[in-house]
């Protein structure tokens, strides 16, 4: 039995929520807290009743230390799920380090503003002795391997479905099924519409930055890079049917090239549909993917973020999406 803080409450957050509390033989207590309490509370709201599990609500704002020791210190959990923004890993876990708690999250580290010139120098370097460009890296948060060794704590990374489930399933083949494993091609299906002319299934800041950054893969122990969309492929998928299929840099592809020696390449693909590409290049050629602050009568707002807010919000995706998703 244990008490669990869970930080996030968006589409990807209400799903994990609303499947640790079906298991309440595990999940006894749980603290929903973000920085909008409201959908916490509506979320909460919807739970009673429904499981056994004990749940309760709390604002913090996860971009502060501070705010995330305070509120550790208050619940005194006995696992902080974080399943709020990649931004936002490294203040969580420092928090983590500060109370003696253990940490989980769905998503790797990005930092929020990638176009700022001191990020911009760090990651350069970086980028130039890892021999790639993506906005994205797990160099950030393995960086804290040591300190969660000495504190005793557990970290464990990117336990969603990909990455998460995938890693698993890779793992259980090394172990189990083969000798050796030469190359592994991970493979993102989402079959399913959701009605929209354009949509992201989670946080639109992340999907698009994601999407819209170069591909890369792991082949023969370096990493080859790629512009982005530029490596497609079609795919019969089972009860899907056939779909193109787009090289992505994806974080599970770090983890897996350190954890599985000799594996001469790992590559991963998302399915994506012409209307979907469509929408995002036009975004991209007009500057509304930026995350660089522009001064609007008056008001400086950043683009992606100002996008997001006129996107339909994920967590309202699922009702209204038809069809299946395939992943493996």
């Amino acid at each position: 039995m244990s008490r669990v803080l869970v930080i996030g409450c968006g589409g990807v957050a209400s799903v994990a929520i609303q499947k640790c509390c079906q298991a309440s033989d595990v999940f006894a207590e749980l603290c929903i807290a973000s920085r909008t309490k409201s959908k916490c509370d509506a979320l909460a709201a919807k739970l009673a009743g429904k499981t056994k599990t004990k749940v309760t609500t709390a604002q913090v704002d996860a971009d502060h230390v501070d705010q995330v020791i305070d509120l550790i210190k208050s619940y005194k959990p006995d696992l902080v799920m974080n399943i709020a923004l990649p931004y936002q890993d490294l203040t969580i876990m420092d928090a983590c380090l500060a109370c003696g708690v253990n940490y989980m999250d769905t998503a790797n580290y990005e930092p929020e503003d990638t176009d700022d010139p001191k990020w911009r120098a760090i990651y350069e370097k970086r980028c130039k002795e890892e021999g790639f460009s993506a906005y994205f890296d797990y160099s950030w948060q393995w960086a804290y391997k040591e300190k969660f060794e000495k504190a005793g704590l557990t970290a464990l990374l990117g336990c969603g479905f990909d990455p998460g489930v995938t890693q698993a399933y890779c793992a259980y083949a090394q172990k189990h099924e083969f000798d050796t494993i030469d190359t592994i091609d991970i493979l993102d299906c989402n079959g399913g519409d959701h009605g929209y002319a354009f949509a992201t299934n989670f946080n639109p800041e992340v999907n698009l930055r994601e999407v819209s950054a170069p591909g890369s893969y792991w082949e023969n122990g370096h990493w080859v890079e790629v512009p982005a969309m530029s490596i497609k492929r079609e795919y019969n998928f089972d009860q899907v049917g056939e779909k193109d299929m787009y090289l992505l840099h994806h974080e599970e592809i770090e983890s897996l090239a350190k954890n599985i020696p000799g594996v001469k390449r790992i590559r991963f693909f998302m399915t994506f549909g012409q209307s979907y590409l469509d929408h995002m290049r036009c975004l991209e050629d007009v500057g509304m993917l930026s995350t660089t602050p522009i001064n609007f009568n008056g008001q400086e707002i950043v683009p992606i973020q100002f996008l997001k807010a006129l996107l339909p919000d994920p967590a309202s995706l699922g009702p209204r999406t038809k069809g299946k998703t395939n992943i493996g």
